[in-house]
């Protein structure tokens, strides 16, 4: 399901070195002409494309950037050392806007692709440039412009990596509250989440995957029946999903099998192909269990269940186990990342 991942950053290019007055001082030449150098060319900013990131959470820790400046220039006609550009890694798919004029710069869509968003400032010139028939000694020399300054807004329509499956108060926004930077709204009652809600998960520095909470499935939803199927619609393109149940339903008559089946039942009825999707079993809630019973609990309904997929037990609410399991997603989604690259290559070869 597509979702548009932001984030706002200021870019400043490096301001062009200044031209000198200088004039050529050596024995035994007396009237030396001028011989002040140029500057250098101020860094230009630019965004690179990288295939490694797949979303826009790493600007939310580092919002302003800038080039370096153009050096000064020199005696004897030296030219000022010209300053580095500095590349910023961008996700591909992001759109860069000014802020200010909300004016499209350009979009970057190819690894390895280079958008300049911030143009280095030129460079000054030396007095060396002014010296003419009529002028054989200028004593003038022009200042450096500076480098080009402003916001962008970078947008990115995102894939989630990560699709939570669960009835309605399994705990879903409650996980992608607790992992992510993602607050969505969350009370006790079914039909929480009307709205789909899409949590960005950092795991380490450009380590990052996309988890969707999407409205809860219910009974009937291949049918259309809730809210569920908007979901069941665009799962299928998600790398991964968990499976919420909760462990201690407040209803006693409320059984986690039974709320397990119902989904499974559904995505069958909508999709054979989604129902072997890798799932994976998240029991959550296990804080609501006495402690001496939780290990018991949560076998006996893998073991009623057959589950031969992973299985993790946690409490979202208060965090216990989530760590873990952000890691353990975080790994896989980096090596499917690697399998469809891998796969890509094999058919542009057999093309070629």
């Amino acid at each position: 399901m597509k979702f548009v991942d932001e984030a706002t950053i200021k870019v400043e290019a490096g301001k062009g070195g200044n031209g000198i007055v200088s004039f050529r001082r050596e024995k035994y030449i007396e009237l030396g002409g001028p011989d002040g150098g140029d500057g250098g060319d101020g860094g230009s900013v630019f965004l690179v494309g990288d295939v490694n990131l797949n979303t826009l959470v790493d600007f939310r820790y580092s919002r302003q950037y800038k080039a370096e400046n153009g050096g000064s220039g020199g005696r004897r006609r030296m030219t000022g050392r010209g300053g580095d550009n500095l590349y910023i890694k961008v996700p591909l798919g992001t759109s860069v806007y000014d802020e200010e004029t909300e004016e499209l710069i350009g979009d970057v869509t190819e690894a390895d692709q280079e958008l300049c968003v911030a143009q280095g400032g030129f460079h000054g010139i030396g007095n060396v440039r002014y010296k003419s028939s009529t002028n054989r000694a200028p004593r003038q020399a022009k200042p450096g412009t500076p480098g080009e300054a402003r916001t962008l807004k970078l947008e990115m329509k995102v894939l989630a990596d990560v699709g939570l499956l669960g009835l309605p108060n399994a705990g879903k926004s409650t996980l992608i509250s607790s992992v992510s930077g993602a607050r969505p709204k969350v009370a006790n009652y079914p039909f929480t989440t009307l709205h789909p809600n899409l949590g960005v998960v950092s795991v380490d520095v450009s380590r990052s995957f996309v988890m969707a909470d999407i409205p809860g499935i219910i009974e009937g939803a291949a049918e259309g029946a809730g809210l569920g199927i908007q979901f069941l619609k665009h799962v299928s393109r998600t790398r991964l999903l968990l499976h919420l149940v909760d462990i201690a339903p407040p209803d006693e008559n409320d059984d986690p099998y039974d709320a397990i089946r119902i989904i499974e039942k559904e995505m069958v009825r909508f999709s054979p192909e989604l129902a072997d999707y890798e799932r994976w079993l998240v029991i959550n809630k296990i804080d609501l269990l006495p402690e001496d019973e939780r290990e018991q609990t949560c076998d006996d309904l893998i073991k009623r269940l057959d589950w031969k997929g992973k299985v993790f037990k946690l409490s979202a609410i208060s965090k216990q186990g989530t760590q873990d399991l952000c890691f353990k997603i975080m790994d896989y989604v980096e090596e499917q990342k690697k399998l469809a690259l891998a796969e890509n290559e094999n058919k542009d070869e057999i093309t070629e």
